[in-house]
């Protein structure tokens, strides 16, 4: 398969050099922009989808009248962060 190009963007020389002050070892500028672009593309198709499913679940939620307290939410969020924590604290040491 070919390859293409993603069109150049014009930006201030002070801006480029902060940019080139953060790449990576041997990491050439062409390789940090490509990685930007993929990891934002990667972002936004996340952040469609976070909101596809609420969107699903709000009107499931409506449909039926099944709702989660939000308490109720906050205690299951509470509960696996804290098993996150617990298992991250287990793995250092």
């Amino acid at each position: 398969m070919k390859t293409a190009t993603i069109p150049s963007v014009r930006v201030e020389p002070e801006f480029r050099d902060e940019v080139e002050q953060v790449l990576g070892e041997g990491e050439s500028l062409s390789q940090f922009v490509e990685a930007a672009v993929r990891a934002s593309v990667l972002q936004r198709k996340n952040q469609s989808e976070f909101v596809a499913r609420g969107m699903k679940s709000l009107a499931s939620a409506r449909r039926t009248g099944a709702y989660v307290d939000a308490d109720e939410v906050l205690h299951r969020l509470r509960t696996k962060l804290d098993g996150a924590k617990k298992q991250l604290g287990a793995a250092r040491r």
